[in-house]
């Protein structure tokens, strides 16, 4: 992906309920790789005092697609689970197995351009690699001196005068600044 294109990212969500009891996500859109971030699952406030199974079946809904329980709410003890980090490819169905609901299904629909074309994906690799070299610089190796290497420069003695001048306060040492015992 270059760095001009970014990932299409819209908000996707379904109620199931009584009537509406499987909800399909699906896209006929070849141009693009489609993935679906599920975020929450959440019980209605009409939610009656029953457990809610929520399953996901994958794949085209034939005899090889397998129906997997993902949730299971109540109204008084589980009204709302979180689903991040659960990322499918669709086509996916989420079908309300028991109870009456209402359950909503939040969820993120993310579109990626889809790289078909292995020698398109190096070119551009390439071109990256490029311009970054392009963008460091070469900066020149400085020789290192033995001579002085980890000395300090003693201060002249003017400099020390300026620094007793009045702006500073003065160092202390032995016999500056303290009384004589008596």
């Amino acid at each position: 992906m270059s760095k001009t294109e970014k990932p299409l990212s819209t908000l996707w969500g379904c109620e199931l309920n009584e009537s509406n009891k499987e909800e399909s996500f699906k896209t006929d859109d070849t141009n693009h790789q489609h993935q679906l971030a599920l975020r929450t699952m959440c019980l209605g406030h009409t939610a009656k005092d029953e457990f809610n199974i929520i399953e996901l079946v994958t794949g085209e809904g034939n005899s090889s697609a397998k129906a997997v329980p993902i949730a299971t709410l109540h109204a008084k003890s589980m009204p709302t689970v979180n689903l991040s980090g659960l990322d499918l490819h669709p086509p996916v169905t989420f079908r309300l197995k028991h109870g009456s609901g209402p359950v909503y299904v939040g969820a993120e629909h993310v579109a990626l351009e889809e790289y078909s074309d292995d020698d398109e994906l190096d070119e551009e690799m390439d071109e990256e690699v490029e311009e970054e070299e392009e963008d460091i610089e070469v900066s020149p190796v400085k020789k290192v001196t033995k001579n002085g290497a980890g000395k300090r420069k003693k201060p002249e003695k003017g400099e020390d005068e300026e620094a007793s001048d009045g702006e500073n306060p003065p160092k202390k040492g032995k016999g500056r600044g303290r009384k004589a015992k008596v």
